[in-house]
């Protein structure tokens, strides 16, 4: 039962009771007010008497109240069972980016935006500035200032073009059911509770288990499965499961670069850039250089050390004479990592995730996020559910039974007002959304009549579901990623904008990763490993008793909270093969760099993306690849996976290492040494993340550090000063 003062949020939650014909409708009616609205002031105002009263305000209000129905109607392909609801939500989502392409594109209303920009910029707030600022750039990028004419009319058909592209390359992603049928002698050294969970196979498969592609089962195998040629399989066959992705990635890579060019840019690297922190290519180009600069000869020194391990076990084994003896392959990098953090650091990541069972640890994660924060969250369950509905059914505030639901509350000394909604989804199902993230599902702004509307935000995971002896266990990555994907979610909670264009992670994407990835940091402090920590045998007897039985009967007991020696030794081992893992993610910072950087679009046509991609790695990582046994470097097709530079990251996947750079010098230099300091985090949650995207990123820096970014933290972190 929530506590009184926490029991009746002002506003509910949003429902999820949409089927296959009301998505498509809903999305259309709310087009069509837009658009009803677009017309009415097309037609009603005049260019001399355009403002931000009469364009951009009524204009701002629509798109807070369209947010609130249209991310949900998209929403549901990410999560619904039910594959008609799916579809229509795909549907919807199509529909959403044509009129996004129509409304951006027209003439009437970009003339009236542009007088406005002309004689009201400096005249109004900080944030209503920057909304004409960016509405305006916005109509620029869309081709606007182009002359009417055949250019303008290819370009708009091109965003139509991409607008569909986009999409069926996520849907294909989010229905992949790939996998492949091992025999049980195949995937030796796999946790057994993990592959008892496996598909079983019938008729021409019978006596097979089913590996899906899904990371609680895929990244077990690549790290524990014995026998290489398991691995191999494993990893390459993954690599290879969206061939139907390969035309839709080259004409997308395609289109956009023809579209820069016709904007007058060299390319589209160029363009997307121009708004960000970095502004330039070349900035990020040589911040990847120089990175990989710094990165190459420690990578090199930490593969020739798991080479010889490798060396060594193949020897011990008596596998000394196998025909790859002497490679180090990138389905051999799993594994041997995992060995050494066992036998050189003591770290033994299957029994570390026996003090991370989820249903503790998540409860510990929000309690640190109160403390730091000032926040409380209240759990939503049974008759409350049916209270705070709408509608009066508790199922229909939820997609899903599995489904968590938090009411946010400010803590008392916050002033105890409510922050918004919290949503957790967090096992594997079919055709769910594979991998880790935040959704937002309706954004907080000001409402006409100057209330608030409070956001709702969802996490959408895939850790391994609980077993008849094991609840839910969390490995240190996925602690970590929960972590990450959490400082996300309170990100989208705690801000409080104006409009809902700047809400929450609404900032620009070589900054978005800055605010999460600072928060990593608590997922290897001594004292929150600490306090995240407690065994799974004392979480019920019949736990405990499930543990003695995987164990000798008479073996103690181990402790309740993560022993001291062993949060030693995991800290010690942070940055272990610290090179070859940033290498991993230079690797795919500067392919995205490098496909959206053509000399010429005749080169963008002629590219083999795969040749390409698979070069690329072998060169920076150095690690051995079919390539090294013979084969073309056409012999995988990662990129065709690579959903962030389709969906958002294009010319910006490097802003995962550029962020970096800002939350270790945001940690270091306010954290490090109390790290739970609540007036620090308060500082920080009131300084930067309330601010979302309505002011800009370097502006938050400089006044949440009290002093210009440095690089100085982010390379210490890294071992390289």
């Amino acid at each position: 039962m929530a506590p009184q003062a926490y029991s009746k949020p002002p506003q509910p939650p949003p429902l999820f009771n949409g089927d296959a014909q009301s998505i498509v409708k809903d999305m259309e009616d709310r087009i069509a007010k837009s658009r009803a609205l677009m017309d009415q002031i097309g037609h009603e105002v005049a260019e001399r008497d355009a403002s931000f009263e009469n364009v951009l305000l009524p204009m701002a209000h629509q798109y807070n109240e369209d947010a609130l129905t249209q991310e949900v109607l998209v929403f549901y392909q990410a999560v619904s069972e039910d594959a008609a609801v799916r579809d229509a939500s795909t549907e919807a989502q199509k529909l959403i980016k044509d009129f996004s392409v129509e409304a951006s594109t027209r003439e009437d209303m970009f003339r009236l935006v542009k007088a406005v920009y002309g004689k009201q910029k400096s005249e109004l707030d900080p944030e209503s500035s920057k909304l004409l600022e960016e509405s305006y750039k916005d109509y620029i990028q869309k081709g606007m200032a182009l002359p009417a004419g055949p250019e303008r009319d290819r370009f708009k058909e091109i965003q139509l073009q991409l607008g569909k592209l986009e999409t069926d390359f996520e849907r294909n992603l989010a229905e992949e059911k790939g996998g492949i049928w091992f025999d049980p002698g195949e995937v030796e050294g796999v946790p057994p509770d993990l592959v008892s969970t496996w598909d079983k196979g019938e008729g021409e498969h019978r006596g097979k288990v089913k590996m899906d592609f899904q990371y609680p089962n895929y990244f077990p195998t690549l790290k524990y499965a014995i026998h290489a040629a398991t691995r191999k399989r494993a990893y390459i066959d993954n690599t290879n499961k969206m061939l139907n992705n390969k035309p839709i990635f080259h004409q997308v890579i395609a289109l956009r670069d023809e579209a820069a060019r016709i904007l007058g840019f060299p390319n589209h690297a160029t363009m997307k850039l121009d708004s960000k922190m970095a502004k330039t290519p070349q900035t990020v180009n040589d911040f990847l250089g120089d990175l990989r600069g710094k990165l190459t000869q420690g990578g090199e020194s930490e593969r020739r050390v798991l080479a010889e391990m490798k060396k060594q076990d193949l020897q011990s084994r008596g596998l000394g004479g196998t025909s790859d003896d002497g490679h180090y392959f990138l389905w051999d990098h799993q594994y041997y990592n995992r060995m050494m953090l066992e036998s050189d650091y003591s770290v033994d990541h299957k029994k570390l995730s026996e003090y991370f069972p989820l249903r503790s640890c998540l409860p510990k994660m929000l309690q640190i996020f109160e403390q730091l924060l000032g926040l409380v969250f209240v759990e939503v369950t049974g008759h409350d559910r049916a209270a705070l509905s709408p509608d009066g059914n508790g199922h229909h505030i939820v997609w899903h039974p599995d489904c968590h639901l938090f009411s946010v509350w400010d803590s008392e000394d916050q002033g105890g007002g409510f922050v918004g909604y919290l949503y957790l989804d967090l096992h594997p199902r079919p055709d769910k959304y594979k991998h880790a993230a935040n959704f937002n599902l309706q954004p907080g702004f000001i409402r006409r009549d100057g209330t608030r509307h409070y956001p709702a935000t969802a996490l959408v995971c895939n850790f391994s579901p609980p077993t008849k002896s094991r609840p839910s266990l969390l490995n240190h990555d996925e602690v970590v990623t929960l972590f990450h994907e959490l400082g996300h979610g309170i990100h989208d909670l705690v801000s409080r904008t104006q409009y809902s264009r700047f809400h929450g992670t609404n900032v620009v994407r070589d900054f978005v990763e800055a605010p999460s990835q600072m928060l990593e940091n608590w997922c290897w402090t001594p004292g929150q490993l600490k306090s995240l920590s407690r065994h799974y045998s004392y979480l019920s007897p019949e736990y405990e008793t499930a543990w003695r039985e995987s164990t000798s009967n008479d073996t103690r007991q181990p402790e309740e909270t993560l022993p001291d020696d062993l949060i030693d030794k995991l800290v010690k081992s942070k940055h272990v093969n610290a090179a070859l893992f940033n290498l991993r993610q230079l690797h795919f910072g500067i392919f995205d760099m490098t496909i959206y950087q053509p000399d010429n679009h005749h080169e963008v046509e002629s590219w083999k993306f795969d040749e390409l991609y698979n070069k690329l790695g072998w060169e920076i990582q150095r690690l051995d690849t079919p390539v090294q046994l013979g084969q073309g470097y056409d012999w995988g097709n990662g990129h065709t996976t690579f959903a962030h530079i389709i969906s958002g990251y294009d010319a910006g996947y490097y802003g995962y290492l550029y962020s970096q750079v800002y939350s270790a010098d945001m940690f270091h230099t306010v954290f490090a040494k109390d790290p739970m300091n609540p007036t620090e985090g308060r500082r920080y949650r009131r300084t930067v993340l309330e601010k979302g995207g309505s002011k800009d990123a370097m502006d938050l820096l400089r006044d949440f550090l009290g002093r210009e970014p440095s690089t100085e933290a982010f390379y210490h972190e890294l071992g390289l000063q």
